[in-house]
């Protein structure tokens, strides 16, 4: 029997820190090849854009929840995959946030194809210490990713009291006391403790979702979650742009699930990457902007309540 590649769905709500584990998977001297295939919650993509790893091939696929509506996409790229076996090692699928990992994790088992050449490895699930309780409460997503992890990283532990952090690791486990969980800052783990693990256990997955297996198993998001993707053509004043984002982030923050971006800053050589995950900011220079690279100004905000309108007007007027 020829062996299967090994495939990892890297799951977690908006904000947990997804991205970030992917580049300590992409850039750790492992010695190991990954097709990575990115899906993300909008349409302006820019996940794709903060992925660090230069020799790893990203797919993006931008037009739908993984989950939903481009699973279709999912099982062409593989196939396509598939056809390049030997040019690398391993297969990570970084789902959206909003994403449900059952629908993932079912592609394996019900798409002849793709289970004849690939093997699901690990769900693993990174959640955020620090809004993870508010999350459970308001965001099924949020509870079902748990559910379904094989490996939960909890990040952000720096974010929380230990008391806090007891809390939230019990909220983990009353759901989920079989998943292996690590404590982590920045996703600061192991990673061979989350790769390669053959830790996907199908018996368990059939024990909460006895239809798993049925085809036409599906989910809905919640239709109060918006992705607004706004672009100003050229640099932006950081001397205007930081006080606007941070009265943003006051202001709307509780309704600001996510916020992100790539900025070029006037007079400043390199990109500027911009994260938010409610009224938390963080941001830092990135890489030099390349040669015939368009210099522009994007910001993604995923949340509920938002007005459009006025977080548009607000951008444009950081213009340089």
């Amino acid at each position: 029997m020829s062996e299967k590649i090994p495939v990892t769905v890297l799951t977690g709500y908006l904000g947990a820190g997804k991205t970030t584990l992917l580049n300590r998977i992409l850039t750790e001297d492992h010695g190991k090849k990954f097709a990575v295939i990115v899906n993300e919650f909008g349409e302006a993509g820019i996940d794709g854009d903060l992925i660090v790893g230069a020799d790893e091939e990203i797919f993006e696929m931008n037009n739908g929840c993984i989950c939903c509506t481009v699973r279709g996409d999912l099982i062409r790229i593989l196939d396509g995959l598939m056809k390049r076996k030997g040019k690398f090692d391993a297969i990570i699928v970084e789902t959206t946030g909003l994403a449900d990992p059952a629908p993932v994790a079912q592609t394996f088992f019900v798409d002849q194809d793709v289970g004849d050449a690939t093997r699901l490895d690990a769900v693993v699930t990174v959640t955020d210490a620090k809004w993870l309780k508010d999350r459970l409460k308001d965001a099924p997503e949020a509870k079902n990713q748990i559910a379904f992890a094989d490996v939960i990283i909890l990040n952000k532990t720096d974010l929380v009291t230990p008391e806090e952090l007891g809390e939230v690791e019990a909220a983990i486990r009353a759901i989920n006391p079989y998943a292996k969980l690590h404590k982590a800052e920045r996703c600061d783990v192991d990673i061979a403790a989350l790769l390669d693990r053959n830790a996907f256990d199908l018996d368990r997955i059939l024990d909460i979702e006895p239809d798993f297996l049925e085809a036409g198993h599906h989910h809905h998001h919640a239709e109060d979650v918006r992705s607004i993707s706004l672009t100003v053509p050229g640099d932006v004043d950081p001397e205007k742009f930081m006080p606007w984002i941070n009265d943003i982030a006051q202001i709307q923050g509780p309704n600001i699930l996510r916020s992100k971006g790539i900025l070029a800053f006037k007079n400043e050589p390199r990109r500027f990457v911009f994260q938010g995950v409610h009224m938390i900011l963080d941001g830092d220079l990135q890489r030099d902007w390349k040669d015939g690279e368009t210099r522009e100004s994007r910001l993604v905000f995923i949340g509920r309540g938002l007005n459009e309108n006025e977080l548009r007007k607000g951008f444009e007027a950081c213009a340089a």
